[in-house]
């Protein structure tokens, strides 16, 4: 049974997923993010839900500037996001391997879209279907 892997460095999944209810694999950095795919395989993944948000200089960007300004910039926020997550899924597609479904769960709209651009320009490039969409995912906090 393929997996479904939970990027969020905070919230959990409070439901499984599919029409099985399955349990997320859950996640809490770009680190854990790479080195579980690995372990599992892409051939064995489902999905993924990415948060754009990883930490404390992230949540302070969120808080300062995306929220209240609607501006992003990547210069303040020293660990990996989920968007760093979405490159480096696209340079595994780019080296051959499966391209899974993406979607992202981020509060942070900006950094939902640059997650939802990056997955989606890749996809369109190679004519598949543009899929990566920000979707709600009942979770604890």
């Amino acid at each position: 049974m393929k997996q479904y892997i939970y990027l969020d460095d905070v919230r959990t999944p409070t439901q499984g997923v599919g029409e099985d209810n399955q349990p997320w694999v859950i996640v809490r950095s770009y680190d854990e993010f790479v080195e579980k795919v690995n372990e599992i395989g892409l051939e064995n993944i489902q999905m993924v839900s990415l948060d754009h948000d990883l930490g404390d200089s992230a949540m302070k960007e969120w808080h300062n500037n995306v929220y209240h300004n609607y501006k992003l910039d990547y210069d303040n926020i020293t660990e990996k996001t989920g968007y760093d997550c979405a490159k480096w899924l696209v340079e595994q597609w780019m080296d051959g391997k499966p391209v899974i479904t993406v979607m992202t769960h981020s509060a942070n709209a900006i950094g939902s879209a640059n997650i939802m651009g990056y997955i989606n320009n890749y996809r369109h490039i190679n004519r598949l279907p543009q899929n990566c969409l920000r979707i709600r995912i009942e979770h604890t906090v």
